[in-house]
């Protein structure tokens, strides 16, 4: 059994979206892509933001960074913004 389960990463990545607003993610395949994304930044020599990470294969790091809110996941509108 995948720990935390998708449904669990999808309320803690949609925690701070307000009533209204259209959740950061909608599916199981966004947290899936921004999970591969974040593990092959580790992979590519990215420092890992949690503890006791050594040893740990780098999607579980990736996908326990997303869980405790290390790490965001942006949407488009929010990602074309901060590079502008």
């Amino acid at each position: 059994m995948i720990h935390p389960s998708y449904v669990e990463l999808m309320k803690v990545v949609n925690n701070d979206v307000s009533i209204g607003e259209e959740p950061v993610v909608n599916s199981r395949y966004s947290i899936v892509i921004a999970a591969a994304k974040r593990a092959r930044q580790i992979i590519g020599g990215a420092e890992p933001m949690v503890p006791n990470s050594k040893g740990k294969k780098p999607l579980s790091v990736a996908v326990e960074e997303l869980y405790i809110g290390d790490v965001k996941i942006l949407s488009e509108e929010t990602e074309e913004a901060e590079e502008e």
